[in-house]
């Protein structure tokens, strides 16, 4: 083959080949699937947009809380006890998110009084928060530290996990941009 020939077919394959690497470096590497999520009632999460697990992934845990109707009350306690800055800049936490279902477990009158009353409510809503990430692999008979102070407990069997004995997790292991959060159906009482 003749040395024009050969700078020819070289010619040829680097303007076809050089179009092709810029835009497989042009494309957007595909997005990590998200986390493997637990709890029947991840499927009632819309599949996109406000409330869906991928609307919380780049948010600080607050600011995702804020975007799930079914979370409004908890915005409401966390913003009267003046913790949305310290769960938004915290890092690497685990939040156990009392829905609007497990707020109406309490009473009106009982609720009010817990929502008027900062300082017993920062204790309330601070024994929902672990200062690290737990996975669902660490709920079977987990014990964890809380930023209240108190201890709170796991257990998983099967597809159930539960906090404490009483309030199961309704759809968890969901990633805010600091923290892991598990939707639960029952507001946790910080040991006396």
């Amino acid at each position: 083959m003749s040395t024009h020939r050969i700078r020819t077919a070289l010619t040829i394959a680097t303007a076809t080949a050089l179009p092709l690497c810029w835009a497989a470096a042009a494309t957007p590497a595909a997005a990590s699937p998200p986390a493997e999520t637990v709890g029947s009632g991840c499927s009632a999460l819309p599949h996109s947009g406000p409330g869906s697990a991928q609307s919380l992934a780049d948010k600080p845990v607050v600011t995702g809380a804020e975007q799930n109707s079914s979370l409004s009350t908890l915005v409401t306690a966390l913003k009267k006890a003046g913790l949305v800055d310290t769960l938004n800049h915290g890092k690497h936490l685990t939040v156990f998110a009392p829905t609007n279902k497990a707020f109406s477990k309490i009473s009106k009158a009982d609720l009010a009084k817990l929502l008027d009353n900062k300082q017993e409510l920062k204790k309330v809503l601070t024994y929902h928060v672990v200062g690290e990430q737990i996975t669902p692999k660490q709920f079977p008979n987990g014990k964890f530290k809380t930023l209240e102070g108190g201890e709170l407990t796991t257990q998983a069997s099967g597809s159930t996990y539960t906090v404490n004995n009483t309030a199961q997790v309704t759809c968890g292991n969901l990633k805010a941009a600091n923290a892991t959060v598990y939707l639960i159906d029952h507001v946790l009482t910080p040991p006396k």
